[in-house]
């Protein structure tokens, strides 16, 4: 394998960085990189039948663009493709941290019409916007892949109207963090959760969660929702947040939050100030991504994991992760096609794993070895076989919005939930 090469291009954006932990942006760091390796040997990609996975002349170098902040997991993998496809070299274009720059960077690209960027790692929740947009090669016919042992969740969260339009690469789900020396029981509803807190003792805060008005605050709200069997779209896209399920899992938010069940404090909280609730044993319970398993360790804490809980049991998180989407103008379309499958082979989705980066097949955790590599693995399955997207929508950054204004007011300043509801629709429906 020859020498990783690094050279510096111009201004680029980011990505949320989901897998670390966190739904808001990272750095603003207008620098890119690419990165290439070489390699001595071709052989082409196959499906895990041996057949080769796609054919036809649009074969040749590509352009792999990802933010900066979870490259260091793809880069081994390019490198192990270049090694076995010379003629077929990824380079990869690493992207700013920003994921509002990261967007703008890849929206300009592709409005314009270039084939900059072959392949982009998309953010779940931009998927359905680049596909209305006619931006993504659809994934079907000879670019079609099979999809049957991914997690649904996943798939889901890359298919607009029916069609897949990009490939999951990795995900993500929330896990229930408990303090088993304040709360020895795990709790099978969230009714339970209300229950132990009222009988704990001290001084500590019961539940912390991520209730400042950000990204956060949507993806909690929705696990609220969801939890309660509501939803905030249908599949047309139309408002459903004003039905009797969406409001009730509102509602048992907000009086979770004005009981005391939930603390006070989340209403500043990001994943950060949740972590350092709960590694410095100032709350029983927290709600977070999976990042925060390794650190409650490191802090010495007694605790358990568990997926997220509902009305009636196991709760909806919410999915966070990339999804690998194909330039609709990239000249080397089947190469792409084979570069994306290639990430979700188990040899490479292990990989993801061992760097605590979710995969997406889901095999993988039920590696027993992994498994006791990263304990929290069984219950990181369950609440992804649990999980739903958020809304997918082209207008998904204006239902956000929606969401974070109108629950941040019914948490804080006492908007009722029905009204909260009520303008949260009407919100979406302006933006459509």
């Amino acid at each position: 394998m020859k020498k990783l090469a690094t050279r510096q291009t111009g201004a680029a954006i980011c990505a949320l960085a989901l897998s670390s932990a966190t739904l808001v942006a990272c750095s603003n760091d207008g620098d890119t990189t690419e990165t290439k390796t070489a390699t001595d040997t071709a052989t082409a990609v196959s499906t895990k039948d041996g057949d080769k996975a796609a054919t036809g002349e649009d074969r040749g170098p590509i352009t792999f663009a990802m933010g900066r902040n979870d490259t260091d997991k793809v880069i081994p993998i390019i490198e192990k493709w270049n090694e076995e496809h010379p003629d077929e070299e990824v380079t990869l274009s690493e992207l700013a941290g920003e994921a509002d720059d990261q967007r703008d960077t890849l929206v300009q690209s592709l409005q314009a019409g270039n084939s900059d960027y072959d392949v982009m790692a998309l953010d779940v929740v931009w998927t359905a916007d680049f596909a209305a947009n006619q931006w993504l090669e659809p994934l079907e016919g000879d670019y079609k892949i099979d999809t049957s042992e991914l997690l649904q969740s996943t798939v889901d969260s890359a298919t607009y109207n029916g069609t897949l339009y990009a490939l999951p690469q990795n995900t993500n789900g929330q896990l229930l963090f408990r303090n088993v020396d304040m709360i020895p029981e795990a709790p099978d509803t969230f009714a339970d959760i209300k229950s132990a807190c009222e009988a704990m003792e001290g001084d500590a805060d019961c539940l912390t969660t991520q209730l400042k008005q950000y990204e956060g605050l949507t993806v909690n709200t929705l696990d609220f929702i969801h939890g309660w069997g509501g939803e905030v779209i249908d599949d047309s896209g139309q408002p459903t947040v004003e039905s009797a399920e969406a409001k009730a899992g509102l509602q048992a938010l907000v009086d979770a939050y004005k009981e005391g069940t939930i603390a006070s404090a989340s209403t500043a909280a990001t994943e950060e100030e949740t972590n350092l609730a709960f590694t410095e044993g100032n709350t029983a319970f927290a709600i977070n991504w999976p990042y925060m398993y390794s650190n409650s360790e490191e802090a010495g804490l007694n605790f358990e994991v568990q997926p997220l809980v509902g009305e009636k049991g196991v709760g909806v998180s919410t999915l966070g992760g990339y999804n690998n989407g194909i330039n609709v103008n990239s000249k080397h379309k089947a190469t792409a096609r084979d570069f994306i499958e290639f990430i979700i082979s188990e040899e490479n989705q292990l990989s993801f794993a061992e760097a605590s980066f979710p995969p997406v097949l889901a095999s993988i955790y039920d590696n027993e070895d992994l498994i006791k590599e990263h304990p929290y693995l069984p219950a990181l399955k369950e609440s992804l076989e649990n999980a739903k997207p958020r809304p997918v929508s082209p207008f998904y950054p204006a239902i956000s919005k929606a969401v974070q204004d109108n629950a941040y007011a019914a948490l804080t300043s006492g908007k009722s939930v029905d009204d909260a509801t009520k303008d949260m629709a009407a919100a979406i429906k302006q933006a459509q």
